[in-house]
């Protein structure tokens, strides 16, 4: 395990923030879904519990992950695609994808369900960030990177848009976006099909009545707070309530059923309601402590690969925890994505843990201290670098 400058390592520092971000989700989610899990359940432990047991998981798949040789991912790239693909698919037809929520994202039976478009962000960035490398390798034309990627990404998000899943369909984007311009292709093209889908999107959220209802709450969540608009409000008077230091563990009155889904999409409001803007903010900048030192993993990854995996997967947490908390406190629309490590939910939890176990194995194979992150990949690596690019741009020793 490698040390930076004598102090702990990356991956050390990765690992402690995990640890963090995972017990807090758990306290968290006990203290949130205290209500409704006496209403669905009869228990005000019950959601708690099913919390440890995804939890424990979560702790196999991260041992597992950090002990997994990350350049093995890549051989694993298309069947997980097609299969991911093949789930989005299943997930869609009658009696086999399970409704929630007036949304069909899940296929499985009782509290063993798999959320398909979780897998796909993995599957996303994996794939990226294998055919970036091996295009690059052969010195193709920027074409044949941006054209497949697009293809793929534009085909999952708009199956899990199908689901309805916008939310989710956002971050696919924005992983994508981000292996881009890691890659160093031109970003002109790129934006061009961005602007189509945007409008797309924009047709879609004012065409159907579910998301034009959410969109105007968004514009103004005061204007339609017992309607569209009521959540977002709850969310702020939630947030609004605990002040500095909070109204303490445990005493938000929000979650006694006046904010829906407290223990899920909107946990970040209880957050604030029972620990306060210093518990909120402490929150935060753990999951920006967690991209920050990811990004450090991926400048000094020992290859190409390693470089732009890294980079992907942080898109993903930071995209994800940019537009939860956007949405709790009314900045953006709500789109049903969790906050990484504290929303409740088990294939999010677990998958998400997967990609900060890649992380951890990822700063582990890194460059050593003092050594500069180019030469580091040039000598001993699987991939070749690609010179003259973004991400390929370092040293340890900055």
């Amino acid at each position: 395990m490698r040390a930076d400058r004598g102090g702990p390592s990356t991956s050390s520092i990765l690992l402690v923030i995990i640890a963090a971000l995972c017990l807090i989700g758990v306290v968290m989610v006990g203290s949130a879904s205290e209500v409704i899990s006496i209403e669905q359940y009869g228990s005000p432990w019950a959601i708690f519990f099913r919390e440890i047991l995804w939890m424990g998981v979560a702790v196999v798949a991260l041992v597992c992950t950090i002990r997994f040789d990350y350049h093995r991912l890549r051989a694993l790239r298309m069947p997980l695609l097609l299969g991911t693909f093949a789930l989005l698919f299943l997930v869609l037809l009658p009696g086999i994808g399970v409704t929630s929520g007036g949304s069909s994202r899940w296929i499985g039976f009782g509290q063993f369900r798999l959320q398909p478009s979780e897998l796909m962000k993995l599957a996303i960035v994996i794939f990226g960030a294998d055919l970036i490398v091996r295009r690059q390798e052969r010195g193709s034309s920027h074409r044949t990177i941006i054209g497949p990627l697009i293809l793929v990404a534009a085909a999952a998000g708009g199956m899990i848009v199908l689901q309805p899943d916008m939310g989710t369909a956002l971050v696919i984007g924005a992983i994508t976006i981000a292996l881009f311009f890691a890659s160093g292709v031109s970003m002109r093209p790129i934006f061009k099909v961005l602007m189509g889908l945007g409008t797309v999107a924009v047709v879609i959220g004012l065409v159907d009545p579910y998301r034009r209802a959410r969109l105007l709450a968004f514009l103004d969540p005061t204007a339609h707070s017992s309607g569209s608009g009521y959540q977002v409000a709850q969310s702020l008077i939630g947030l609004g309530s605990g002040h500095l230091i909070g109204l303490g563990l445990g005493s938000g009155r929000t979650k006694w059923g006046s904010l829906p889904n407290a223990h899920t999409d909107f946990i970040f409001s209880v957050i604030g309601e029972e620990l306060g803007l210093l518990g909120a903010v402490a929150v935060l900048g753990l999951l920006v402590a967690l991209c920050w030192f990811g990004l450090r993993a991926a400048q000094h990854a020992p290859d190409r690969f390693g470089a732009l995996l890294g980079i992907g997967l942080v898109a993903w947490i930071a995209s994800e925890t940019f537009i939860n908390v956007g949405a709790v406190i009314g900045l953006l629309p709500v789109t049903g994505i969790p906050l990484p490590f504290i929303s409740f939910g088990g294939s999010s939890l677990v998958i998400t843990t997967v990609a900060a176990g890649v992380l951890v194995n990822l700063a582990r194979q890194g460059a050593p201290a003092g050594v500069p992150a180019l030469e580091h990949r040039s000598v001993g690596t699987r991939g070749r670098v690609a010179h003259g690019t973004r991400v390929a741009v370092g040293s340890a020793g900055r």
